[in-house]
């Protein structure tokens, strides 16, 4: 059913033409009137039939981002595409500033395996009111390509953390309890901003999935998706996470996610 829901190829023409047959077999008659009200299609990514993917619908549909879950997939293609775009660039000066950070290439990516671990500790000792005390750190000769392996080996853990980590679980974090949602949304804001500054600091360019950075958008950023719809939903993750000025936006100076699930404040 999962395939056949989300993944399965229609043929949107036949299936088009076998719906009005049936309708007009079965609700046929001379003087009726069909009304059509396409806001009512809610659109999904780029794959609703005859619309373009937009993070909200118009007309009478609500916001049909706000009900698409951050999942362990997106956090995996989150860090696949981090990893695949620094590895070609690990013989290069990872000593180089990452982007507009305090931080070199080297640190950025050891950060990211720490955070990403310890969202994944959060899950699993479900502490209330803090971090779960530990750090954790890549060996200081550790070559690019191994700090890479270290970051993406945290990514790993959390994607399997939280797909074997019941929803209604509740861990601490600064920006709310957040489910084991919320910890995907985070760790692929993570892999995906990080990523972003490790490839600036290497001359290199993130392409992340478009529908991945649109659900992360509105699962970690709700109170901005309505004011970005016009934006290219990477485009939009890199203003609001202070990355990119805009035309019209300046950037974000504080910028702040949503981690706990939506309706509750944590």
């Amino acid at each position: 059913m999962q395939h056949l829901l989300g993944r399965a190829v229609w043929d949107h023409d036949g299936v088009r033409d076998d719906l009005r047959a049936y309708l007009v077999e079965q609700l046929g008659d001379p003087a009726a009137v069909l009304v059509i009200d396409e806001t009512g299609d809610l659109e999904k990514g780029t794959s609703t039939v005859g619309v373009p993917g937009r993070l909200i619908t118009a007309g009478t549909a609500a916001p049909v981002e706000d009900a698409m879950p951050v999942t362990a997939d997106d956090l995996d293609a989150a860090v696949s595409t981090t990893v695949t775009t620094l590895r070609p660039a690990g013989g290069r000066d990872w000593s180089a500033p990452a982007g507009a950070l305090e931080w070199d290439c080297w640190h950025t990516a050891e950060h990211l395996g720490d955070v990403l671990l310890s969202y994944a500790a959060q899950l699993v000792a479900q502490p209330t009111t803090r971090y779960v005390r530990f750090m954790a750190n890549a060996d200081k000769d550790a070559a690019p390509a191994e700090v890479l392996e270290f970051a993406e080996a945290g990514g790993r853990i959390l994607a399997a953390t939280v797909r074997t980590t019941p929803a209604q679980v509740r861990a601490w974090h600064p920006s709310g309890m957040a489910d084991p949602e919320g910890f995907a949304g985070m760790g692929c804001v993570e892999a995906l901003v990080h990523g972003h500054d490790i490839a600036q600091g290497l001359g290199l360019a993130l392409d992340p999935p478009g529908e991945v950075c649109a659900r992360v958008l509105a699962r970690m950023f709700p109170h901005m998706v309505a004011d970005l719809a016009d934006l290219d939903p990477w485009t939009a993750v890199l203003w609001a996470t202070g990355r990119i000025a805009l035309p019209g936006r300046p950037r974000v100076a504080r910028w702040r996610w949503h981690g706990a699930p939506p309706g509750e404040n944590g």
